[in-house]
């Protein structure tokens, strides 16, 4: 079976009226692969992701997500974003949080999908009929990831997502994302963290002063750092 880009991005330049703060991006994840995005803060990172969701439009060049235009109602159903900084409203708890989230793909989330998905990621389901104001720091990004997900897009788009984790919670991460790829399910992933691109991603990307570097296999980045 061919396969092909669940998210393609040409010649993408993007500026906030001033000069271009990532110039001529051109790169395409294919369905099923777990793809890296590595850079600096101030890279150009953030201000790519919000392109690729529509939330920032390019001054030139296209991005598609399953062959829709990025920004576009069918895009934006195709996809799944965890933020670098999830802070879910404080005053809804778990199962209100993901149902809202769930009914803006127009979909809905069964109880007991939930609860397994908190156990994957060692969130204590005592704590989901409890308020978003009560759950720390680690909590709340569980219950992003969960949220994210549970959407059941065939794209998902993580930002940091092993932030605020400790170390056996970001274990579970990863084999969360492991059985997403089984699934068929796309990842891109940016991260600072270039062991976890070299455990999790097919390819990697190196953003670096709104350019790209580097494209290839994370063993391939390693070997021409000399790593």
């Amino acid at each position: 079976m061919t396969k092909h880009p669940a998210l393609d991005i040409s010649s993408v330049h993007a500026n906030y009226g001033g000069p271009s703060v990532i110039n001529d991006i051109t790169f395409s994840v294919m369905q099923g692969e777990t793809y890296g995005l590595i850079g600096l803060n101030g890279a150009g990172k953030t201000t790519l992701l919000k392109t690729i969701l529509g939330l920032k439009l390019q001054s030139s060049g296209s991005i598609s997500l399953s062959s829709f235009a990025a920004g576009s109602a069918q895009a934006k159903k195709e996809v799944g974003f965890l933020p670098e900084r999830f802070d879910p409203p404080w005053f809804l708890n778990a199962y209100e949080f993901i149902d809202f989230t769930m009914s803006l793909y127009g979909r809905k989330a069964v109880r007991e999908e939930i609860d397994s998905m908190a156990v994957k990621l060692g969130l204590n389901v005592a704590f989901l009929p409890k308020r978003a104001q009560t759950y720390s720091k680690g909590m709340r990004q569980k219950l992003g990831l969960m949220t994210t997900f549970l959407t059941g897009c065939p794209l998902l788009i993580l930002d940091e997502p092993m932030s605020g984790l400790d170390p056996l919670a970001r274990a579970q991460v990863k084999s969360l994302m492991i059985e997403a790829k089984k699934e068929g399910r796309t990842i891109f992933l940016s991260s600072h963290i270039l062991s976890d691109m070299e455990e999790l991603c097919d390819r990697v990307a190196v953003l670096h002063s709104g350019t790209i570097r580097f494209i290839g296999k994370p063993s391939e980045l390693l070997a021409s750092s000399g790593c």
